[in-house]
């Protein structure tokens, strides 16, 4: 694993870290590079700037790991918020949740009744996505996504790609008419669990998409949906699709906000549907340094913030 991955990966899990972070300006000055800000207001606001560039937005709010039911239950009425204001504002969006936060580490059972609440309330043309998180969840997820899927058609999975796993998780999913997010995974995890390597991980995500898209060409009800801000391999994956005869309707692109923009425009403009993942709340550390664990290039962002920040002391005599 690259070095620099790595050390961003432990550092998401240092407390001192994460209760330190949010008080320094320029870190909050590089966050704010990812994120439109911690309120869902702030959310709102950025779904309607990417509908006018016929982007729709996928909403999540920040946090995991919670063991309180009370705050479990509150997570669910704030999605059942979202999804109303959603209606109310007629934005093209969905949502994605993590099961932790719905209180997986509680019981599944808690877990599960919280789900069932929110995709119970959504559209079921509009896909309530779950998230994946470490590998130690991954079978629990995947138990809940497929009872999930049996009662509402409108559940959504993701899959990540850097796990050795993944091709048959998929294999099994496929039959069942899914919709996949596929990405290639941000958790620290051993060799024997997940490729090292960068390359053994983009070339395990080229096969699994074409998978997808194969399976979808049989089956138009599978939704195939692709989190990569990776531009070559997007165009591998762009280029597979037009010579196998899948439409480019077919080939949706979901980035995070802030990250390839131009891309992301560029895409919806050729006809791709083409999704951004609009994340938001106060819990933003652990997933910040993950999100520079993904591409540690966004590094120089901060290193930019920093160097502004430095400056911003020396201006007023510090």
């Amino acid at each position: 694993m690259n070095p620099t991955r790595s050390i961003l990966l432990a550092a998401s899990q240092n407390a001192w870290l994460r209760d330190h972070a949010a008080r320094h300006k320029f870190v909050r000055r590089a966050v704010s590079r990812f994120m439109p800000g911690e309120e869902l207001s702030d959310a709102l606001a950025a779904a309607q700037r990417l509908q006018g560039k016929n982007i729709g937005a996928i909403f999540t709010r920040l946090g995991e790991n919670i063991t309180d039911q009370a705050e479990a239950r509150g997570v669910t009425e704030h999605y059942l918020e979202v999804l109303r204001s959603v209606r109310e504002q007629q934005l093209d969006a969905e949502v994605s949740v993590k099961l932790t936060q719905l209180g997986l580490d509680l019981s599944p059972e808690l877990c599960y009744d919280n789900l069932k609440t929110i995709i119970g309330q959504e559209d079921p043309r509009r896909v309530v996505w779950i998230d994946m998180e470490a590998s130690n969840y991954v079978d629990a997820t995947l138990q809940l996504y497929r009872s999930a899927l049996g009662e509402f058609p409108n559940a959504g999975v993701c899959l990540q790609a850097y796990l050795h796993r993944t091709k048959d998780d998929l294999a099994t999913l496929l039959a069942l008419r899914p919709a996949i997010r596929l990405v290639k995974g941000a958790y620290s995890e051993p060799p024997e669990i997940a490729f090292p390597e960068k390359s053994r991980v983009d070339e395990n995500y080229f096969l699994l998409a074409k998978e997808m898209l194969l399976a979808k060409k049989t089956e138009p009800k599978i939704r195939a949906a692709f989190g990569t801000h990776d531009m070559v391999l997007l165009r591998r994956i762009s280029e597979f699709a037009a010579t196998s005869g899948v439409a480019k309707t077919d080939v949706e692109v979901q980035m995070l906000y802030g990250i390839q923009s131009g891309e992301q425009e560029r895409l919806a403009r050729e006809g791709y549907p083409s999704k951004v993942l609009v994340s938001y709340g106060i819990h933003w550390y652990t997933w910040f340094m993950r999100r520079l664990a993904e591409r540690p290039a966004n590094l120089w962002f901060v290193a930019r913030n920093l160097f502004h920040f430095a400056e911003d002391l020396r201006t007023i005599g510090y």
